[in-house]
């Protein structure tokens, strides 16, 4: 079962690391809260540039992070190959979201603008942090300059529009800033 496009894919973690020797990884994940990436099945997994589904076998919070066990993978050096590899699912298999809600991966390569129409750059991923996510703007040769910006995921205060057709967000946020 292959034929998976990057298009009908969404990133929502990585396998970082080994875990014990029973072919356990650790897991980072994308998801909120972080334990849902062991409610999908099949995880899709880039080997070789190809995506490759694995069912889970197990998996549990440990500490503050997760761990899981792939199917079929019970030794520590079977488990090391799948180490720094994306875990990925087929976007159909995300829950339907309420109007006016996003999924970071919809944002991700947005082009920002201001009100009045100056291109800030595309939104190269967003950072959770403890009060709101924020947008990591990264200016490129079609924006104003070059520059880094850190903007606020405030919609209606910030972030005024998202259009997903066009490809934009508009926001109020002084370039100089």
């Amino acid at each position: 079962m292959s034929g998976y496009t990057s298009e009908d894919l969404t990133t929502i973690g990585r396998i970082t690391t080994l875990y014990g020797v029973k072919g356990w990884v650790k897991v980072y994940s994308h998801t909120e809260p972080m334990e849902s990436i062991l409610e999908y099945s099949p995880w899709l997994l880039n080997i070789n540039g190809q995506w490759k589904p694995f069912k889970i076998a197990d998996g549990k919070r440990h500490g503050k992070g997760l761990v899981a066990k792939l199917a079929g993978v019970d030794d520590r050096d079977l488990a090391r190959q799948y180490c720094g590899v994306d875990i990925a699912i087929e976007k159909n298999q995300l829950p339907e979201l309420e109007a006016g809600d996003f999924y970071w991966s919809q944002l991700e390569k947005l082009e920002v603008l201001t009100e009045s129409g100056e291109k800030l750059g595309k939104v190269s991923h967003l950072i959770a942090t403890g009060s709101n996510d924020v947008l990591v703007v990264k200016g490129n040769a079609e924006s104003i300059d070059r520059r880094e910006r850190l903007i606020p995921y405030l919609p209606d205060q910030v972030i005024k529009e998202i259009n997903l057709e066009e490809g934009t967000i508009r926001v109020d946020w002084d370039p100089e800033f």
